[in-house]
């Protein structure tokens, strides 16, 4: 095909105003969104659905740790399950622990920052739990601590998922039957393996390990993620939320973990 000189004469002319492209809309987005009403149930906390906001963190934990969440779906799902006895495996700085002092309920915690590695195939001891309670590392999305067991420092997505699963199973196993393990993923775009679905890797996991889903997944809207704060140059469409996916160890179980 042939093309004429004047074909080109966008590339070496200044551009008229009425030719020039229009700049997207730059106005800040809305503040609110109206979420579909709930049904009228005998949910202990009717305001817990699979939309889950709250732009306050709350006073549990220090939103100066690495990764920390706040303690207001924490609380939610302790007042729905009222569970006798909680772990939290990867306890950060505290915030599940504060939560069960608010409430009352006796809880197990610790952390990889305490030399106590969640994905130790050895397990979590013989103590069983009513509900245990994980925000796991997104890989290496941010780095959490220096100590090489720890999940955001696997060198590879097959090493994390390698070490993510004997968690599921050391959560799972220290369960009792019908227990409840809430945990706390998300997926994101890692600059070298793209997009890590991670939320489905822990679904994958989990029913590997013999639970099952017990509810809806819970969407949490990621208010006051350091992401939201930075400006890039790149184009992408920004993930706004996290998931919680709530699992439970079948009361028939007997299968061996």
């Amino acid at each position: 095909m042939t093309y004429a000189a004047t074909d080109f004469l966008y590339s070496t002319h200044t551009l008229s105003a009425s030719q020039r492209p229009v700049e997207p809309n730059r106005q800040p987005l809305p503040g609110y969104a109206k979420l579909p009403a709930a049904p009228i149930n005998g949910s202990p906390v009717p305001h817990l659905t699979s939309l889950y906001h709250f732009a306050e963190a709350g006073n549990y934990g220090s939103r100066a740790w690495p990764g920390n969440c706040g303690g207001n779906l924490i609380k939610d799902l302790l007042l729905y399950f009222r569970p006798g006895l909680v772990l939290d495996p990867m306890s950060g700085s505290g915030t599940c622990s504060d939560v069960c002092r608010e409430l009352k309920i006796d809880c197990i915690a610790w952390d990889i920052h305490q030399g106590v590695d969640a994905c130790d195939p050895e397990g979590f001891g013989d103590q069983a739990f009513d509900f245990i309670w994980a925000h796991p590392a997104y890989w290496r999305m941010k780095l959490y601590s220096e100590d090489p067991r720890d999940l955001s420092r696997s060198p590879t997505l097959e090493h994390f998922l390698k070490r993510y699963r004997q968690f599921i199973r050391n959560g799972a196993k220290a369960l009792k039957p019908g227990g409840k393990f809430a945990i706390l993923m998300g997926d994101y775009s890692d600059r070298e393996a793209g997009y890590v679905p991670l939320v489905y890797h822990t679904k994958r996991l989990g029913f590997e390990a013999g639970l099952a889903q017990h509810c809806t997944d819970i969407i949490r809207f990621s208010h006051g993620n350091s992401s939201s704060k930075k400006v890039y140059r790149s184009s992408f469409i920004p993930g706004l939320h996290d998931v919680c996916t709530v699992f439970e160890k079948p009361l028939e179980s007997s299968r061996e973990l």
